[in-house]
């Protein structure tokens, strides 16, 4: 059985991963803040990414964009013409609501791809209603670009637009970037950042929230290789989530959108999909962009952003393939499908079984109890470990209820230093999944330790 999101948002909140944001105000709708477990692991898939797609990689460079651009840049894209939502308004109390979300809702099943004619039609034949039961009008595109006002006198005030996406600048600077280090086709340009969308959510915790983060890059090639290279990230990036992050594969599906859903600048579009508790739900997406972005922006602009082929001397708009991985999205997913609950004598136990390397903690060093000689051990083996791997050292309650605590946030590997350690200078090292537990010198922990997380190290080297 798939685990419910509600499982997900306690195990969240009780143990660091993710709290209500402002919630001692009683918080703000679709904000949320990261806790330590929840920055650890995040960090994690980050840092797992970048190694598989930019540092490994010779035909890969990274640039960190500014979140304000100037506001010209998302008129050329089309943001501001296109990038909307359907929504639909109460009648009486005038609130908002995503045409879509109600018609799932009333339906029972998916609305993807239905245009705002089919979705009109719908909502009139099965009399769809608001939350608070009263009639809705037909839906209406939202932008979901946020503006906000640049300047000190309000009278004088600019008002520009918080990035709704990263690629802009990766466009914007595609020239500067080629020529700066003598790029030629193929090349990507990566970037991974906090993006922000105007829209009404559905209140599926950190599924779709205003703020989130984003790992993508554009990937420039020529026009005749578009569908040859479309292929090829598809595969890889259904292979980076399947055998890097560990999610199930018979939980993972790609759906190509249908002609009326392709955005304003994509010729085609898959998304990667991931089957949750609350149905089939876009993690990934992979579109070919064309040359749209880049024509667009040097009729704009003025400039002339066209790349020059080293031997023809030929002046070419490349066209471009973008992989966009949802970072905060995937740590849900994450979540979701690592969860697991087992009876072990008789008890309930709850196991994230994260990969090793993704895990907040790859080791947590447990001292049998708070006396002074145990924690000088524990301390100190700890500090050491911290130097090669992230390192939990748990001192509070049962030896028991720690292992369990550890279980339940993903921790791999436990050392517990007992008062026999005293005497024969040895640990006992257990394994989070099987729970089995070997005896080995104190002396060789960071060595074992390395051995058994070796891919784990691979990624933060």
């Amino acid at each position: 059985m798939d685990t419910s999101l509600a499982t997900i948002v306690r195990l969240a909140k009780r143990r660091g991963f993710i709290y209500p944001g402002s919630e001692i105000y009683g918080g703000l709708a679709n904000s949320w803040d990261y806790g330590p477990l929840g920055v650890l692991l995040k960090n994690n898939v980050r840092d797992a990414w970048w190694r598989r797609f930019v540092r490994l990689r010779a035909d890969m460079v990274a640039i960190d964009p500014a979140i304000l651009m100037h506001p010209k840049v998302w008129e050329a894209s089309g943001h501001v013409a296109n990038f909307s939502d359907p929504l639909v308004e109460d009648t009486v109390t005038h609130k908002r609501y995503r045409a879509d979300h109600l018609l799932t809702e009333a339906l029972g099943q998916a609305v993807d791809g239905m245009s705002m004619e089919e979705m009109a039609r719908a909502i009139a034949d099965q009399d769809v209603r608001s939350p608070d039961g009263n009639t809705v009008t037909a839906p209406r595109q939202f932008n979901l670009l946020f503006e906000t006002a640049l300047g000190p006198v309000e009278t004088q005030q600019q008002h520009i637009y918080l990035r709704g996406e990263l690629a802009q600048a990766m466009f914007v600077d595609c020239k500067r970037v080629a020529e700066t280090l003598r790029l030629q086709v193929p090349f990507g340009i990566a970037a991974v950042g906090r993006v922000f969308r105007n829209e009404i959510t559905p209140g599926n915790f950190t599924f779709r929230t205003l703020e989130f983060d984003l790992m993508e890059f554009e990937y420039f090639i020529r026009e005749a290789d578009w569908e040859v290279m479309f292929s090829y990230w598809l595969r890889e990036m259904q292979q980076w989530v399947t055998d890097t992050i560990g999610l199930r594969a018979d939980h993972i599906r790609v759906r190509d959108h249908e002609q009326h859903e392709l955005s304003h600048y994509s010729k085609r579009t898959a998304d990667i999909e991931y089957k949750t508790s609350f149905g089939w739900k876009e993690l990934f997406g992979l579109a070919y962009r064309t040359d749209f972005d880049l024509r667009n922006h040097a009729a704009a602009s003025g400039e002339d952003l066209r790349l020059t082929d080293p031997v023809s001397g030929e002046k070419f708009y490349p066209h471009v393939v973008e992989p966009t991985f949802g970072l905060t999205r995937l740590v849900l997913m994450l979540l979701l499908d690592a969860y697991h609950e087992e009876t072990v004598r008789g008890e309930v136990r709850t196991v994230l079984r994260i990969k090793p390397q993704l895990a907040p903690y790859q080791a947590a060093v447990l001292p049998l109890s708070r006396k002074e000689e145990l924690l000088a051990v524990s301390e100190k083996l700890a500090a050491e470990l911290r130097t090669v791997m992230s390192c939990d050292h748990d001192v509070t309650q049962s030896i028991g209820k720690r292992y369990r605590r550890q279980d339940e946030i993903g921790t791999p590997y436990c050392v517990t230093i007992d008062f026999d350690t005293l005497v024969d200078q040895k640990v006992t090292i257990r394994e989070r999944d099987s729970m089995q537990q070997e005896r080995i010198a104190l002396a060789r922990v960071p060595e074992v330790m390395q051995e058994k997380l070796a891919e784990s190290f691979a990624v933060f080297r």
